[in-house]
């Protein structure tokens, strides 16, 4: 397998993507993390930064970063998958207000890391515009800013533009307005998550590639090598979970697919905009996202990839034809000056993890030592830290803030068994995408779509 070949991020790391030495057989540490991602290497990070003392093994089945660390729309930002509503309802206002500064915070930490541990994972803060392109959109644009207003988050957390101002950070076409927030950074992600791996191997962590481990059970991780054993035990798999046993229904691993052009003209970027690097959306149901890279090039991505029945991840699903034309046409409405002659240079794609409720965990039980962190639903690249920082202090059993945030040892339900699951995940994926569909017809917002939304719990 030519690793470079997985995604445009990829392909342009700073080292070459020789896997490291496999497990060789039987072991022991004090901590065996199960994934080379973003989870697993911050978790080792800081258990290794707070303990230099700690033996632990870092177990991935291929390389670091394979996963979606490596696959990303590189946006490194303050969102959740649940809303602060959500969260309220559940755990009342203060934590979930509590969890949005949490994630706030994380993103200057992730920034704070880079820059330590000289990462040239081409860091920006350009922070995040989502445009409204139509009436219902813009309604939406509105409805998040009021959200924000009514949990404390004032304008330099998020913002409502009117359409100059949302021209001015993204010239897209058929502009009304949008939301800006300055939290959020883009990052070539597969150099955040092998620069970490360095930086985690300089205090000492062991990372074993090529080791895919076949079974987590209190106090091992089995692989064919042999097994690791240790008192605790991480998982760190997101969507690749369903391949272990007895957590085929924790995760559903939902596809989500990625373009690249060619590094543009500054002519074309004067009329595209994203001066400052700022990652952008738009306020559809289906989502899409992307960012202007270093070097020049639109990275563009989306949902609208099928889930697969059984929770099967197979490459051949990391590109799907169908959804590539639509990502490129939608580049086209979106910035007319693209035309139809700009091409593409790479497609990818790869799964994301998505719990029952779509709400991200983390948690450790002590008596068996068990640990895990995921769910982020496609935000992990901001996520993932806090999850590991906060798996870090509940491993070395400190109370602190991050061990109180509401998402700790949250257990969310299991998905239902096929097909029920199949049916499920699809039909969602469909009622959103023709929402998305009625609404560029008609302008007005779509019933079908607010109600799954509130079954969502969004």
């Amino acid at each position: 397998m030519r690793y470079q070949d997985l995604s445009y991020w990829l392909s342009t790391v700073d080292e070459p993507l020789t896997p490291r030495p496999p497990l060789a057989g039987e072991a022991e540490a004090d901590v065996v993390i199960v994934g080379a991602g973003y989870t697993g290497l911050w978790t080792a990070y800081y258990l290794a930064e707070a303990d230099p003392t700690l033996r632990i093994v870092v177990l991935e089945r291929q390389v670091a970063g394979f996963g979606a660390s490596g696959r990303n729309g590189g946006w490194c930002s303050a969102l959740l998958p649940t809303s602060l509503p959500a969260l309220a309802r559940q755990h009342g206002r203060d934590a979930a207000i509590a969890m949005q500064r949490a994630m706030h915070d994380t993103v200057r930490e992730i920034g704070r890391v880079v820059v330590a541990e000289e990462i040239d994972c081409h860091w920006s803060y350009g922070g995040t515009v989502v445009l409204a392109r139509s009436g219902p959109q813009l309604e939406r644009a509105r409805a998040a800013v009021a959200e924000a207003r009514e949990f404390g988050f004032g304008p330099a957390d998020l913002d409502l533009l009117g359409p100059d101002e949302a021209v001015a950070r993204c010239a897209a076409e058929g502009v009304l307005g949008g939301t800006y927030t300055p939290h959020c950074a883009a990052v070539h992600p597969a150099r955040l998550v092998r620069g970490l791996a360095r930086a985690v191997e300089r205090r000492g962590v062991t990372i074993h590639e090529r080791t895919p481990v076949t079974a987590i059970r209190s106090g091992a991780a089995v692989t064919p090598a042999g097994t690791v054993r240790a008192p605790v035990v991480v998982r760190a798999t997101e969507g690749y979970t369903p391949g272990l046993p007895g957590h085929r229904r924790a995760i559903a691993p939902v596809y989500s697919l990625m373009v690249a052009t060619p590094p543009l003209p500054a002519a074309t970027w004067e009329q595209i905009g994203l001066a400052e690097r700022e990652t952008f959306s738009d306020h559809r149901h289906v989502i899409i996202y992307g960012q202007r890279t270093a070097n020049g090039r639109l990275a563009f991505g989306g949902r609208g990839a099928p889930y697969h029945f059984g929770s099967r991840i197979l490459p051949g699903f990391d590109r799907e034809p169908r959804v590539f034309a639509a990502l490129r046409r939608t580049l086209g409405e979106l910035f007319p000056v693209l035309g139809p002659d700009v091409p593409l240079t790479h497609a990818w794609g790869g799964p994301l993890g998505v719990a029952r409720d779509w709400a991200a965990s983390v948690g450790y039980h002590r008596a068996d030592g068990l640990a895990w962190a995921g769910g982020y639903v496609g935000d992990g690249v901001g996520t993932s830290n806090l999850a590991g920082r906060t798996l870090a202090d509940l491993i070395r059993g400190e109370r602190t803030d991050l061990t109180r945030l509401p998402w700790v040892n949250h257990r969310s339900p299991r998905w239902e068994p096929e097909p029920l699951r199949w049916l499920a995940v699809n039909a969602g994926l469909r009622i959103m995408s023709s929402a998305d569909q009625a609404e560029s017809r008609t302008n007005r917002p779509s019933r079908r779509a607010a109600a799954f939304s509130r079954l969502l719990g969004h």
